[in-house]
């Protein structure tokens, strides 16, 4: 009998690729999209269609009987609301950046998705996500990094577990976008030059204050701009308008560059200084995943990204403290950001990562 795989189907080349190539493979695929926060008007599913959108189910749709597949919908708006939505504005009144990205694949794209998935008697769930599974010779399964490495997406997948690991296919990791969308023109996939969803899906317009402040009770209230001595230079908007290593739109000059070098939600202070000021060798995180190792017995030399876009940079990594790590970088690197993801590569091969908690 055919493995049953449930493939998330955004409505995009990605996605609907991934569909077809694991039908090639032998699997009994259905497709599924994940209705999540959608409750937009037509005007605006059309210009932010995203992955979350409600124009993608319309595009997945097209895609699953093109593919003669099994197409629904499921609804997951009360798991994104609280491990996503929430978690956003929550991280923000309290100083820190978020990567909701995370957060979603970590408690939506795979928690929820695979519970449900293996309630209608699924062996696995797939994505369109540009990463690859492997199970290494310790018998423990990593996110291993794609063969483009210009799409790679293992940044935002360091916190999946095992079980989720073990019941995961991600065949477009084997690809590059060329080939992909290539694919899909060849198959007849109406979705094959579907531009890639950009930004956060939920805010399309980026402009996360105003989301943040129609999505809490809580006060924004204006606060000082301080120097790393403590000295008052001005005053800022409101803490959920600022992140660490920002530059601009701070409004206020100090006769040389500045930059966000903390957030202090407890007294409402924005800390700015100099560029040399905010770089540092050292790396705090807590609420570790480790992947590829169980343990960190020892201090381990690895590849490590401190937000998605960073190129990377070698560090020496160390377990401090039960749910601690502290990474000492070769180099100093810029904008430490708490709440941001550190993630840890072996090789090509995802060691882990955590959420970033400072510098010192």
């Amino acid at each position: 009998m055919k493995e049953k795989v449930v493939v998330g189907m955004s409505g995009g080349v990605d996605s609907s690729v991934a569909a077809w190539l694991l039908k090639e493979q032998g699997y009994d695929v259905i497709g599924v999209t994940m209705q999540i926060w959608q409750d937009e008007e037509q005007t605006v599913q059309e210009e932010n269609g995203g992955c979350c959108g409600l124009s993608a189910i319309d595009d997945a749709r097209r895609v699953a009987d093109i593919l003669r597949i099994p197409y629904y919908v499921m609804n997951f708006k009360n798991e994104f609301k609280s491990h996503v939505m929430d978690y956003f504005v929550g991280e923000y009144l309290h100083g820190r950046t978020p990567n909701p990205c995370i957060a979603c694949n970590r408690y939506v794209k795979w928690e929820s998705l695979l519970r449900r998935s293996l309630e209608i008697g699924a062996d696995y769930i797939a994505t369109g996500h540009y990463a690859r599974i492997d199970k290494l010779p310790n018998g423990r399964y990593s996110i291993r990094t794609s063969v483009s490495g210009r799409k790679d997406q293992t940044y935002a997948l360091y916190n999946l577990t095992q079980e989720q690991l073990r019941r995961t296919l991600m065949p477009v990791g084997n690809y590059a976008k060329e080939e992909i969308r290539s694919m899909a023109k060849q198959i007849g996939i109406p979705v094959a030059d579907k531009p890639d969803s950009q930004d956060i899906c939920f805010v399309p317009d980026g402009d996360y204050a105003s989301f943040i402040r129609e999505n809490t009770q809580t006060e924004i209230r204006p606060g000082n701009f301080v120097t790393s001595d403590g000295t008052i230079v001005g005053t800022h908007k409101g803490i959920i308008h600022y992140t660490v290593g920002q530059r601009k739109g701070l409004g206020i000059s100090l006769g040389y560059p500045v930059f966000v070098l903390e957030i202090r939600s407890e007294t409402n202070e924005v800390v700015i200084g100099s560029n040399a000021e905010s770089m540092s060798r050292y790396v705090r995180a807590n609420q570790v995943n480790l992947m590829s190792e169980p343990e960190l017995d020892t201090k381990k030399r690895v590849w490590a990204k401190i937000r998605y876009n960073h190129k990377g940079a070698w560090c020496i990594v160390e377990k401090t403290a039960e749910d601690e790590i502290l990474c000492t970088f070769d180099e100093p690197v810029r904008a430490i950001t708490p709440g941001q993801a550190i993630v840890l590569y072996d090789g090509e091969y995802v060691l882990g990562g955590g959420t970033i908690t400072g510098d010192r």
